[in-house]
């Protein structure tokens, strides 16, 4: 919500400075995120007169001018087609920085002839569109005055974060309330502020056929003609306060019901009189109706929708955006100015449904004042007639607005008891008072029209606090209890933030997305099992089944920002049709080694890196990595979002998977516009079995007393057999001497027969009170070979 100081204090007598006033606001509830002072850029920028206007003796297109800026002549060589003598306009000094052409001026020679400075046009300091040529001021104009004076652009542009609870305050009025009551000035009264005559004009003419038959979507349409309007530009300062938030002034029709709109918070909307077919009626859109929007779309509705429709079409998607067909023009004379109440579900549903936005529907949706439709219309219908003359009907009420009138009892005591601060009941009355509730004698306090948000004991609890002051509320610290506080961290939290630091420290890099993918993405994964009913948008509809799909789009956000190394990981959640599941996923793009002198080109990922983060994670976890199998595509591999060749899973048992990893399929990559290779892991947290339960303190490590021994054997083996099957079987053999044995070899061709490979085995051995005898060591070799037999290997001669 943005406005201007100037804006406001049309609602607010006030002598507070802007930062008293900015202080107040978030102290209120009303935070400011940000102040913009369109002056400041242009302080340089002065009002000058060009005294004479000679060709440029080097160019046909330039001029030399001499202006005056007030402290004598000044040579300045400009280009524009309407320099002339005596022409008044925007000097920019030497020195000056020029917003629009980014660029900062200085004493120049231009084809020979020196300039100082320039004449500026709208564009190039960025208060227009209008570049064909430069700024044209009246003949009055004050030579030498600062043209942010001139031209009242010193006035800043306060820009307010406004909760969806406050709909009030997305006006300017309910936001200069909100300041009145917190001390800051007086609320003047609404005929002051548009200078109003004490009493209404007599109408005149007949008033306009508008009914709603939908009083579900829209229970109250009132509705007023203006005959005989003449619509030109909207008054200067009408448009100025317009322009300073960044609306583009259009007409002075279509002005003032954007001007009221963001002033008072009331949506309104006028049409065309000529442009109608009979008269207009709120209802339920027909299943397949279109309409072509006031944005130039056409929008295709359906049978829960509101719109406002003549005898012959649809002319307004209701509450939320006018149609092109009925809007006005320059030669429009006769208008009709809507002012309606819709239901603030409907358009909310209407606006998901259409994906369309606007400042009405943000309006509606939060809930406009219902008490406020016939004073809105007359405001509307005044500002109509007295800039674009005219002469107006009777109103037209149709339907009625919802009653929200409600008492609630409140005690006076609740501001300390759940505000934490005590406010005396008559300081308390005063500030319910002072922002539109009425409070009777024995605290049964009804809300005003426009707070539909409080409904209980609580909220008026908010409104005295925060009137009163948040920062006033003294800090308690809550109650210790005597001794060591007990961890608060679940076995699961510890476990992940173990896990987020091991895997920073292996270098990987830390990414958080979105919980919600869109239903292509998710169905790359085999679909979503959860989808929302009211996403944010068609790219977050769907609870992600897989961490993947984020962290392959951040991969290829990073690819295309030139990154060539690309290592993301990211604890989450998974959302399976039973549940959610925790799960840490890898994802490495790019070179995982650079080219070198001695390595030659760059080496790409491949499933060996993508096996050895997913190792490494586990053991960091503590799986029991030396009983965990490797298992590929016979074992239904790792899905199909893996290459089916280059990937695999590690389990405990046939069952239980405790990670896939492996090189990302090709289609998968091509879906989310990756190149090249790309290796991903993911750890299931899930899986992983549960610590046995234990003591406070383990038994101290006591290194072994003898020295290890080491044994190599070679096996061979049936070709189709994975090593890991063999390092397992061999490990397993003697589980009191054996206490390690690692692959170091593979070997195929010459010496081994046909459909059989050679692998090489470490068998570490430790002793414990006494070195192994040869008899000893002989008896564990027998158990190796043995063991070794049972999965199809054979000591190698």
């Amino acid at each position: 919500m943005k406005f201007t100081l100037s804006w406001l204090k049309e609602h607010l007598e006030t002598e507070a400075s802007l930062n008293d006033i900015l202080a107040a606001l978030t102290r209120i509830g009303l935070e400011v995120e940000g102040v913009d002072n369109p002056g400041e850029k242009l302080a340089a920028f002065t009002v000058a007169r060009v005294l004479s206007a000679e060709k440029h003796p080097q160019a046909d297109k330039l001029q030399v001018l001499s202006i005056d800026a007030g402290s004598g002549p000044i040579q300045v060589v400009c280009g524009a087609p309407n320099a002339r003598a005596g022409l008044i306009g925007v000097f920019g000094p030497p020195g000056a920085y020029v917003p629009g052409s980014d660029m900062t001026l200085k004493v120049a020679a231009i084809r020979g002839v020196e300039s100082n400075g320039m004449m500026c046009s709208v564009r190039e300091l960025e208060i227009g569109d209008e570049h064909d040529g430069i700024i044209e001021l009246p003949g009055d104009a004050p030579v030498g005055t600062p043209y942010p004076d001139y031209a009242g652009l010193n006035d800043p542009v306060i820009d307010v974060s406004i909760t969806p609870n406050r709909q009030d305050c997305m006006g300017v009025r309910g936001i200069a309330r909100d300041l009145a009551a917190a001390g800051m000035g007086t609320l003047k009264p609404l005929r002051e502020v548009y200078r109003m005559p004490a009493e209404s004009v007599a109408p005149v003419g007949p008033s306009p056929d508008v009914r709603t038959d939908d009083p579900e979507g829209c229970p109250a349409f009132y509705g007023q003609e203006v005959r005989g309007v003449r619509n030109g530009a909207a008054p200067p300062w009408m448009a100025r306060s317009l322009k300073a938030i960044g609306q583009k002034p259009i007409s002075a029709l279509v002005d003032i019901t954007n001007f009221v709109m963001i002033d008072l918070g009331r949506p309104l909307h006028v049409y065309d009189k000529a442009r109608l077919s009979g008269g207009l009626t709120a209802r339920k859109a027909r299943a397949g109706e279109q309409v072509l929007a006031l944005n130039g779309k056409t929008y295709t509705l359906d049978d829960t929708m509101t719109v406002i429709a003549d005898d012959a079409q649809v002319h307004d998607i209701g509450g939320i955006m006018g149609g092109e067909d009925s809007g006005v023009s320059d030669a429009t004379t006769d208008v009709l100015i809507e002012c309606a109440y819709f239901t603030p579900e409907a358009i909310a549903r209407t606006g998901q449904k259409l994906m369309l936005t606007s400042d009405a529907r943000t309006r509606f949706e939060r809930g406009v004042d219902p008490a406020f439709l016939g004073d809105g219309l007359a405001i509307a219908t005044w500002l109509v007639t007295e800039h674009c003359g005219g002469t107006a009907s009777g109103v037209t009420r149709a339907g009625s607005p919802p009653d929200t009138a409600r008492t609630i009892a409140y005690d006076p005591d609740h501001a300390e008891r759940l505000g934490g601060l005590a406010v005396a009941p008559e300081r308390q009355r005063a500030i319910l008072e002072s922002l539109g509730f009425a409070v009777s004698d024995d605290w049964q306090v009804t809300p005003p029209s426009w707070r539909r948000d409080v409904d209980g004991g609580p909220d008026l609890v908010e409104e005295v606090i925060r009137i009163e002051g948040i920062d006033k509320v003294p800090p308690v610290p809550l109650p210790r209890i005597a001794g060591v506080a007990k961890p608060t961290a679940t076995p699961e939290q510890k476990l992940e933030r173990k896990l987020r630091r091991f895997a920073a420290a292996r270098g990987l890099h830390e990414a958080i997305t979105w919980s919600f993918v869109g239903e292509q993405q998710a169905a790359v994964f085999g679909g979503g099992a959860w989808t929302l009913a009211n996403p944010i948008s068609e790219d977050m509809k769907v609870m992600r089944p897989s961490l993947l799909p984020g962290l392959l789009m951040a991969a290829a956000r990073n690819a295309r920002r030139g990154a060539t190394t690309i290592r993301l990981f990211e604890v989450g959640r998974r959302y399976l049709a039973d549940g959610e599941k925790p799960t840490l996923t890898v994802v490495l793009a790019g070179e995982a080694a650079a080219r070198g002198w001695r390595s030659g080109k760059a080496r790409a990922f491949d499933a060996y890196d993508a096996k050895a983060e997913a190792l490494a994670l586990l053991e960091a976890a503590g799986a029991p990595v030396a009983n965990l199998a490797v298992m590929g595509p016979e074992s239904d591999g790792a899905g199909d979002a893996y290459h089916p060749g280059r990937s695999g899973t590690l389990r405990l048992g046939p069952k239980t998977v405790l990670a896939r990893f492996g090189m990302v399929h090709p289609g998968v990559l091509g879906a989310f516009d990756l190149g090249g290779d790309v290796a991903a892991v993911e750890l299931f947290l899930d899986a992983l079995p549960a610590k046995r339960a234990t003591g406070f303190m383990r038994a101290a490590y006591t290194p072994p007393a003898q020295q290890a021994v080491t044994r190599d054997f070679a096996f061979l083996v049936p070709a189709d057999l994975a090593a890991g099957d063999l390092v397992r079987a061999v490990r397993g053999a003697d589980k009191a001497a054996i206490v390690d044995a690692r692959l170091f070899d593979q070997f195929t061709g010459q010496g081994v027969p046909e459909g059989r490979k050679s692998l090489a085995i470490e068998v570490t051995l430790q002793p414990g009170d006494k070195s192994f005898t040869d008899a000893e060591i002989k008896t564990i070799a027998d158990k190796v070979v043995a063991a070794a037999a049972k999965v199809g290997a054979e000591l190698r001669g």
